[in-house]
């Protein structure tokens, strides 16, 4: 991927579209990218499924390598759901792991909650916490109703 296309993440842009860079680097396996998503700050978190708690861009950055070593993440984003305000965005993310398998391409879901903070270079990935899902029906909401 040329650098021009992760200019939104050296500059600034959304959170979506940090979001979108992203994944976009997890599917081309490229770990510099992922981690320009990433805040340059020392309390940054991450949790992979099943994983302990990585706190601090090195040892996010190892466990990427980590993964990363065994080819690519086919990690696509499915459904979001968003809380947007002025300096923070939380996304809850379902997302399609594609796995190629003898038996022909399989589908795993994780739920990730990505959350992003306006920085002084723009917006940035400050967490991110995924969980194992058993299905793509991964949610469950309760009939809407006012909440006054």
């Amino acid at each position: 991927m040329s650098k021009a296309r992760y200019r939104v993440v050296h500059f600034g842009g959304s959170a979506d579209e940090v979001e979108s860079a992203f994944y976009e680097a997890l599917q081309s396996g490229q770990v510099d990218q992922i981690m320009a998503c990433w805040a340059d700050e020392e309390d940054i978190v991450c949790v992979h499924p099943g994983g302990p708690r990585l706190v601090g861009a090195l040892a996010i950055r190892t466990s990427f390598e980590e993964m990363l070593a065994h080819g690519v993440v086919r990690a696509y984003p499915e459904r979001l759901r968003r809380i947007d305000s002025l300096g923070a965005a939380v996304h809850s993310v379902l997302e399609r792991i594609d796995m190629v398998t003898a038996e022909g391409v399989q589908h795993a879901w994780v739920v990730s909650t990505n959350v992003y903070l306006k920085t002084a270079l723009g917006w940035r990935l400050v967490a991110r916490h995924a969980s194992a899902s058993r299905s793509e029906v991964a949610e469950s909401a309760p009939p809407s109703q006012p909440l006054h």
